[in-house]
Protein backbone atom coordinates (compact mmCIF):
# COMPACT_ATOMS: atom_id res chain seq x y z
CA UNK A 1 0.00 0.00 0.00
CA UNK A 2 1.49 3.10 -0.65
CA UNK A 3 1.84 5.70 2.03
CA UNK A 4 0.10 8.57 -0.17
CA UNK A 5 -2.95 5.86 0.64
CA UNK A 6 -2.31 5.42 4.49
CA UNK A 7 -0.08 7.60 6.73
CA UNK A 8 1.61 4.68 8.74
CA UNK A 9 1.86 0.91 8.99
CA UNK A 10 0.55 1.71 12.58
CA UNK A 11 -2.67 2.39 11.01
CA UNK A 12 -3.35 -0.33 8.49
CA UNK A 13 -2.38 -2.63 10.52
CA UNK A 14 -4.97 -1.51 13.33
CA UNK A 15 -7.60 -1.41 9.96
CA UNK A 16 -6.81 -4.76 9.19
CA UNK A 17 -6.60 -5.94 12.50
CA UNK A 18 -10.30 -4.74 12.80
CA UNK A 19 -11.81 -6.87 9.89
CA UNK A 20 -11.16 -4.54 6.71
CA UNK A 21 -9.54 -5.55 3.89
CA UNK A 22 -6.57 -4.74 2.09
CA UNK A 23 -9.17 -3.12 -0.67
CA UNK A 24 -11.12 -0.91 1.72
CA UNK A 25 -7.78 0.69 2.86
CA UNK A 26 -8.39 3.71 -0.33
CA UNK A 27 -12.16 3.50 0.22
CA UNK A 28 -10.60 4.60 3.53
CA UNK A 29 -8.35 7.12 2.45
CA UNK A 30 -10.99 8.72 0.24
CA UNK A 31 -13.38 9.56 3.36
CA UNK A 32 -9.96 11.77 4.60
CA UNK A 33 -9.09 12.55 0.83
CA UNK A 34 -5.70 11.54 1.20
CA UNK A 35 -3.29 11.56 -1.91
CA UNK A 36 -3.58 9.30 -4.67
CA UNK A 37 -6.75 6.87 -2.93
CA UNK A 38 -8.67 9.98 -3.62
CA UNK A 39 -7.23 11.26 -6.59
CA UNK A 40 -8.49 7.65 -8.41
CA UNK A 41 -11.15 6.06 -6.18
CA UNK A 42 -12.85 9.57 -5.82
CA UNK A 43 -14.51 11.62 -2.20
CA UNK A 44 -17.90 9.73 -1.49
CA UNK A 45 -20.77 12.04 -2.77
CA UNK A 46 -21.73 13.33 0.69
CA UNK A 47 -18.07 14.80 1.09
CA UNK A 48 -18.00 17.03 -1.99
CA UNK A 49 -17.53 19.95 -0.90
CA UNK A 50 -20.66 20.92 0.91
CA UNK A 51 -22.47 22.99 -1.96
CA UNK A 52 -26.01 23.50 -1.32
CA UNK A 53 -28.24 21.77 -4.38
CA UNK A 54 -29.96 23.62 -5.63
CA UNK A 55 -28.08 26.80 -5.68
CA UNK A 56 -28.95 29.00 -3.15
CA UNK A 57 -30.47 31.80 -5.14
CA UNK A 58 -33.59 31.85 -3.19
CA UNK A 59 -34.23 35.60 -1.43
CA UNK A 60 -35.45 33.77 1.69
CA UNK A 61 -33.48 31.07 2.68
CA UNK A 62 -34.21 28.52 5.61
CA UNK A 63 -33.36 25.85 4.32
CA UNK A 64 -29.80 24.10 5.67
CA UNK A 65 -30.58 25.18 9.52
CA UNK A 66 -27.50 28.24 8.61
CA UNK A 67 -27.89 31.47 10.84
CA UNK A 68 -29.84 34.40 9.76
CA UNK A 69 -26.90 36.25 10.63
CA UNK A 70 -23.03 36.31 10.77
CA UNK A 71 -20.89 36.00 13.67
CA UNK A 72 -20.80 37.50 16.83
CA UNK A 73 -19.30 41.02 17.46
CA UNK A 74 -16.55 39.95 19.35
CA UNK A 75 -15.79 37.12 16.87
CA UNK A 76 -15.39 39.03 13.79
CA UNK A 77 -12.95 41.43 15.37
CA UNK A 78 -11.39 38.90 16.51
CA UNK A 79 -10.96 37.18 12.77
CA UNK A 80 -10.14 40.70 11.25
CA UNK A 81 -7.44 41.95 14.06
CA UNK A 82 -5.43 38.32 12.87
CA UNK A 83 -5.49 38.85 9.15
CA UNK A 84 -2.02 40.79 9.36
CA UNK A 85 -0.66 38.01 11.29
CA UNK A 86 -1.54 35.72 8.67
CA UNK A 87 1.89 35.32 7.85
CA UNK A 88 2.79 32.83 10.79
CA UNK A 89 0.83 29.75 11.12
CA UNK A 90 0.65 30.20 14.94
CA UNK A 91 1.45 33.84 15.94
CA UNK A 92 0.59 33.49 19.42
CA UNK A 93 -0.52 29.74 19.86
CA UNK A 94 -3.78 30.57 19.26
CA UNK A 95 -5.30 26.63 18.90
CA UNK A 96 -3.93 26.52 22.12
CA UNK A 97 -6.02 29.92 23.46
CA UNK A 98 -9.07 28.14 21.75
CA UNK A 99 -8.67 24.78 23.97
CA UNK A 100 -8.24 27.41 27.04
CA UNK A 101 -11.78 28.49 26.14
CA UNK A 102 -13.21 25.94 25.58
CA UNK A 103 -11.89 24.54 29.29
CA UNK A 104 -13.40 27.08 30.68
CA UNK A 105 -16.98 27.14 29.24
CA UNK A 106 -17.14 23.69 29.17
CA UNK A 107 -15.36 22.30 32.49
CA UNK A 108 -12.86 19.73 30.83
CA UNK A 109 -9.22 18.76 30.88
CA UNK A 110 -6.85 20.71 28.13
CA UNK A 111 -5.73 17.11 26.72
CA UNK A 112 -9.67 15.60 26.26
CA UNK A 113 -10.37 19.04 23.72
CA UNK A 114 -9.36 18.86 19.75
CA UNK A 115 -10.89 21.88 17.55
CA UNK A 116 -11.94 20.75 13.92
CA UNK A 117 -12.88 22.37 10.91
CA UNK A 118 -16.56 21.97 11.58
CA UNK A 119 -17.61 18.47 12.64
CA UNK A 120 -18.32 16.74 9.37
CA UNK A 121 -14.65 15.80 9.15
CA UNK A 122 -14.53 13.89 13.03
CA UNK A 123 -18.22 12.66 12.68
CA UNK A 124 -16.77 10.72 10.22
CA UNK A 125 -13.38 9.96 11.43
CA UNK A 126 -15.39 8.20 14.37
CA UNK A 127 -16.81 6.31 12.00
CA UNK A 128 -13.75 4.85 10.67
CA UNK A 129 -12.26 4.63 14.24
CA UNK A 130 -14.60 3.04 16.08
CA UNK A 131 -16.90 0.98 13.57
CA UNK A 132 -15.63 -2.10 11.51
CA UNK A 133 -17.32 -4.68 9.40
CA UNK A 134 -17.92 -6.47 12.49
CA UNK A 135 -18.80 -3.38 14.55
CA UNK A 136 -21.04 -1.50 12.91
CA UNK A 137 -23.02 1.86 13.32
CA UNK A 138 -26.41 2.57 14.94
CA UNK A 139 -28.31 6.03 14.74
CA UNK A 140 -31.41 7.29 14.79
CA UNK A 141 -34.41 7.59 11.83
CA UNK A 142 -34.66 10.09 11.09
CA UNK A 143 -31.27 12.07 12.34
CA UNK A 144 -28.45 13.74 10.31
CA UNK A 145 -27.55 11.28 7.88
CA UNK A 146 -23.74 11.45 7.43
CA UNK A 147 -22.33 8.54 10.07
CA UNK A 148 -24.72 6.40 8.23
CA UNK A 149 -23.46 7.57 4.65
CA UNK A 150 -19.94 7.32 6.22
CA UNK A 151 -20.86 3.75 7.18
CA UNK A 152 -22.70 2.65 3.90
CA UNK A 153 -19.39 4.10 2.32
CA UNK A 154 -17.21 1.93 4.55
CA UNK A 155 -19.52 -1.14 3.95
CA UNK A 156 -19.90 -1.04 7.43
CA UNK A 157 -23.65 -2.83 8.98
CA UNK A 158 -26.02 0.58 9.73
CA UNK A 159 -28.85 0.00 11.88
CA UNK A 160 -31.35 3.11 11.53
CA UNK A 161 -33.71 2.94 14.50
CA UNK A 162 -36.99 5.14 14.44
CA UNK A 163 -37.52 7.63 16.80
CA UNK A 164 -39.68 7.66 19.90
CA UNK A 165 -43.48 8.82 19.69
CA UNK A 166 -41.98 12.14 21.61
CA UNK A 167 -39.02 12.12 18.67
CA UNK A 168 -36.40 11.45 21.05
CA UNK A 169 -33.76 8.85 20.10
CA UNK A 170 -34.96 5.63 21.34
CA UNK A 171 -31.71 3.78 23.20
CA UNK A 172 -33.16 1.29 24.24
CA UNK A 173 -34.31 0.18 20.88
CA UNK A 174 -30.82 1.55 19.59
CA UNK A 175 -29.00 -1.23 21.80
CA UNK A 176 -31.45 -3.98 20.75
CA UNK A 177 -30.72 -3.28 17.03
CA UNK A 178 -27.44 -4.20 17.45
CA UNK A 179 -26.08 -5.15 20.83
CA UNK A 180 -22.41 -5.38 19.60
CA UNK A 181 -22.11 -2.15 17.71
CA UNK A 182 -18.63 0.02 17.47
CA UNK A 183 -20.62 3.31 17.45
CA UNK A 184 -23.79 4.73 18.61
CA UNK A 185 -24.74 8.30 17.52
CA UNK A 186 -27.21 10.80 18.97
CA UNK A 187 -27.82 14.08 17.53
CA UNK A 188 -29.47 16.21 20.36
CA UNK A 189 -31.01 17.98 20.15
CA UNK A 190 -31.90 16.11 16.40
CA UNK A 191 -31.92 17.29 12.96
CA UNK A 192 -34.14 17.12 11.60
CA UNK A 193 -36.18 17.19 14.58
CA UNK A 194 -35.04 19.71 16.78
CA UNK A 195 -36.32 17.91 19.68
CA UNK A 196 -33.54 16.77 23.02
CA UNK A 197 -32.70 13.22 24.27
CA UNK A 198 -32.50 13.24 27.67
CA UNK A 199 -29.27 12.82 29.26
CA UNK A 200 -30.65 10.23 31.70
CA UNK A 201 -31.34 8.27 28.43
CA UNK A 202 -27.88 8.84 27.31
CA UNK A 203 -26.39 7.67 29.98
CA UNK A 204 -28.58 4.55 30.26
CA UNK A 205 -27.03 3.50 26.85
CA UNK A 206 -23.68 4.35 28.25
CA UNK A 207 -23.82 1.73 31.48
CA UNK A 208 -25.62 -0.82 29.14
CA UNK A 209 -23.61 -0.95 25.80
CA UNK A 210 -20.77 -3.18 25.24
CA UNK A 211 -17.91 -2.19 27.25
CA UNK A 212 -15.31 -1.19 23.73
CA UNK A 213 -18.31 0.78 22.27
CA UNK A 214 -18.26 4.39 21.93
CA UNK A 215 -21.69 6.69 22.28
CA UNK A 216 -21.32 9.89 19.97
CA UNK A 217 -23.44 12.49 21.08
CA UNK A 218 -23.70 14.98 18.50
CA UNK A 219 -24.75 18.79 20.42
CA UNK A 220 -24.54 21.05 16.97
CA UNK A 221 -27.64 22.88 18.38
CA UNK A 222 -26.87 22.86 22.37
CA UNK A 223 -26.92 26.58 22.33
CA UNK A 224 -30.42 26.92 20.41
CA UNK A 225 -32.06 24.99 23.16
CA UNK A 226 -30.38 26.35 25.99
CA UNK A 227 -30.37 22.98 28.19
CA UNK A 228 -27.56 20.90 30.24
CA UNK A 229 -25.26 19.43 28.00
CA UNK A 230 -23.34 16.39 27.89
CA UNK A 231 -19.92 17.48 28.27
CA UNK A 232 -19.81 16.63 31.87
CA UNK A 233 -19.22 12.96 30.44
CA UNK A 234 -16.41 13.48 28.44
CA UNK A 235 -13.77 13.67 31.69
CA UNK A 236 -15.38 11.12 33.77
CA UNK A 237 -15.51 8.24 30.57
CA UNK A 238 -13.48 6.81 27.99
CA UNK A 239 -16.19 5.51 25.77
CA UNK A 240 -17.92 8.94 25.22
CA UNK A 241 -17.42 11.49 22.59
CA UNK A 242 -19.25 14.64 22.47
CA UNK A 243 -19.43 17.40 19.84
CA UNK A 244 -19.93 20.70 18.78
CA UNK A 245 -20.06 22.70 15.92
CA UNK A 246 -19.61 26.68 15.44
CA UNK A 247 -21.96 26.06 11.83
CA UNK A 248 -25.00 27.14 13.92
CA UNK A 249 -25.89 29.67 16.87
CA UNK A 250 -22.40 31.00 15.79
CA UNK A 251 -22.80 32.14 12.81
CA UNK A 252 -19.46 30.56 11.32
CA UNK A 253 -20.94 27.95 8.77
CA UNK A 254 -18.54 28.91 6.14
CA UNK A 255 -15.76 29.24 8.54
CA UNK A 256 -15.61 25.43 9.05
CA UNK A 257 -15.01 25.58 13.08
CA UNK A 258 -15.89 22.52 15.38
CA UNK A 259 -14.62 20.95 18.00
CA UNK A 260 -15.25 17.54 20.10
CA UNK A 261 -14.51 16.55 23.61
CA UNK A 262 -13.71 12.94 24.61
CA UNK A 263 -10.60 10.95 26.17
CA UNK A 264 -7.08 11.98 25.07
CA UNK A 265 -6.47 8.16 23.64
CA UNK A 266 -9.57 8.19 21.16
CA UNK A 267 -8.06 11.58 20.34
CA UNK A 268 -4.75 10.07 19.77
CA UNK A 269 -6.68 7.23 17.65
CA UNK A 270 -8.76 9.37 15.24
CA UNK A 271 -5.65 11.79 14.57
CA UNK A 272 -3.34 8.70 13.55
CA UNK A 273 -5.20 9.13 9.94
CA UNK A 274 -3.47 12.37 9.17
CA UNK A 275 -1.05 13.26 11.68
CA UNK A 276 -3.14 15.80 13.57
CA UNK A 277 -3.40 17.52 10.17
CA UNK A 278 -6.48 18.59 10.18
CA UNK A 279 -7.00 19.34 13.73
CA UNK A 280 -3.64 21.19 14.17
CA UNK A 281 -3.59 23.11 11.06
CA UNK A 282 -6.97 25.63 11.21
CA UNK A 283 -7.17 29.09 9.74
CA UNK A 284 -6.40 31.59 12.36
CA UNK A 285 -9.30 34.10 11.61
CA UNK A 286 -11.83 30.80 12.21
CA UNK A 287 -9.79 30.16 15.60
CA UNK A 288 -10.02 33.52 16.66
CA UNK A 289 -13.57 34.18 15.54
CA UNK A 290 -14.41 30.53 17.42
CA UNK A 291 -12.37 31.83 20.74
CA UNK A 292 -13.77 35.36 21.27
CA UNK A 293 -17.67 33.97 19.81
CA UNK A 294 -17.65 31.05 22.71
CA UNK A 295 -16.95 32.87 26.01
CA UNK A 296 -19.86 35.67 25.04
CA UNK A 297 -22.69 34.49 26.93
CA UNK A 298 -24.72 37.15 26.95
CA UNK A 299 -24.73 37.53 23.10
CA UNK A 300 -25.53 33.56 23.12
CA UNK A 301 -28.48 33.72 25.21
CA UNK A 302 -29.88 37.01 23.34
CA UNK A 303 -29.29 34.84 19.58
CA UNK A 304 -31.37 32.13 21.49
CA UNK A 305 -34.01 34.64 22.68
CA UNK A 306 -34.72 36.21 19.04
CA UNK A 307 -34.38 32.60 17.95
CA UNK A 308 -37.62 31.42 20.03
CA UNK A 309 -39.38 34.77 19.10
CA UNK A 310 -38.97 34.47 15.27
CA UNK A 311 -40.22 29.95 15.78
CA UNK A 312 -43.21 30.99 18.34
CA UNK A 313 -44.60 33.77 15.93
CA UNK A 314 -44.23 31.02 13.41
CA UNK A 315 -45.36 28.15 14.90
CA UNK A 316 -48.57 30.15 16.37
CA UNK A 317 -49.33 31.23 12.60
CA UNK A 318 -49.20 27.63 11.14
CA UNK A 319 -51.72 26.91 13.53
CA UNK A 320 -54.39 27.97 11.31
CA UNK A 321 -53.77 25.68 9.32
CA UNK A 322 -55.62 22.16 10.64
CA UNK A 323 -54.52 20.41 7.94
CA UNK A 324 -51.07 19.63 8.38
CA UNK A 325 -49.04 19.08 11.70
CA UNK A 326 -46.20 20.79 13.27
CA UNK A 327 -43.88 18.07 15.24
CA UNK A 328 -42.42 19.71 18.73
CA UNK A 329 -39.22 21.17 18.31
CA UNK A 330 -36.53 23.12 21.17
CA UNK A 331 -34.14 24.05 18.60
CA UNK A 332 -33.53 26.70 15.23
CA UNK A 333 -35.87 23.50 13.20
CA UNK A 334 -39.14 22.65 13.26
CA UNK A 335 -40.77 19.63 10.57
CA UNK A 336 -44.47 20.33 9.05
CA UNK A 337 -46.38 16.98 8.05
CA UNK A 338 -48.09 18.49 5.17
CA UNK A 339 -50.07 14.79 5.27
CA UNK A 340 -51.42 14.13 1.78
CA UNK A 341 -48.60 16.26 0.14
CA UNK A 342 -45.31 14.98 -0.87
CA UNK A 343 -42.54 17.05 0.28
CA UNK A 344 -40.59 17.41 -2.80
CA UNK A 345 -43.48 19.72 -4.49
CA UNK A 346 -44.09 21.56 -1.12
CA UNK A 347 -40.43 22.81 -1.16
CA UNK A 348 -41.07 23.60 -5.27
CA UNK A 349 -44.14 25.11 -4.78
CA UNK A 350 -41.67 27.50 -1.61
CA UNK A 351 -39.15 27.88 -4.29
CA UNK A 352 -41.77 29.43 -7.05
CA UNK A 353 -42.25 32.36 -4.35
CA UNK A 354 -38.11 33.16 -3.66
CA UNK A 355 -38.45 30.75 -0.51
CA UNK A 356 -35.76 27.75 0.32
CA UNK A 357 -37.08 25.42 2.86
CA UNK A 358 -35.20 22.24 4.07
CA UNK A 359 -35.71 19.09 2.26
CA UNK A 360 -37.46 15.47 3.72
CA UNK A 361 -36.14 12.38 5.36
CA UNK A 362 -37.01 8.86 3.61
CA UNK A 363 -38.71 7.76 6.60
CA UNK A 364 -40.86 11.02 6.51
CA UNK A 365 -41.93 11.55 2.14
CA UNK A 366 -44.54 14.17 3.47
CA UNK A 367 -42.50 16.22 6.01
CA UNK A 368 -40.25 18.92 5.74
CA UNK A 369 -37.61 20.15 7.91
CA UNK A 370 -38.02 24.22 8.38
CA UNK A 371 -34.72 26.54 9.72
CA UNK A 372 -35.77 29.06 11.74
CA UNK A 373 -34.44 32.40 10.21
CA UNK A 374 -34.91 36.28 11.23
CA UNK A 375 -38.53 37.82 12.16
CA UNK A 376 -38.57 38.63 8.33
CA UNK A 377 -37.85 35.26 7.14
CA UNK A 378 -40.27 33.73 8.86
CA UNK A 379 -42.84 36.97 8.01
CA UNK A 380 -41.83 35.75 4.29
CA UNK A 381 -42.59 32.13 5.15
CA UNK A 382 -45.66 32.62 6.55
CA UNK A 383 -46.66 34.74 3.41
CA UNK A 384 -45.64 32.50 1.08
CA UNK A 385 -47.30 29.58 3.02
CA UNK A 386 -50.68 31.43 2.74
CA UNK A 387 -50.21 31.59 -0.69
CA UNK A 388 -49.38 27.62 -1.16
CA UNK A 389 -52.58 26.84 0.84
CA UNK A 390 -54.91 29.52 -0.54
Amino acid sequence: MSDSVMVTEEVQDDLLGRGFGRRDLARIAAVFGVGAAAATLGRPAWASGGVPDPAPTAKVRIGANECWTGPFMPGQKAAAAIIASGNRYAPHDERSDFIKAVMAVEGVPYDHVAPWPGSSDPLSRAVVTFCAPGRGLVTADPTFELAGRTAAWLKVPVKAVPLTKDYTHDVKAMLAADPNAGLYYICTPNNPTGTITPLADIEWLLDNKPADAVVLIDEAYTHFAGVPTASYLAPKRKDVIVMRTFSKIFGMAGMRMGFIMTNPDNLARMMRYDGGMQSGALPLPSLACATASLTAAPLIVQRRAEMQTARGLTLDHLKKYKGIEVKPTEANMFMIDWKTKPARDVQAAFRKESVEIGRSWPIWPTVSRITVGSAAEMKAFCTALDKIMA
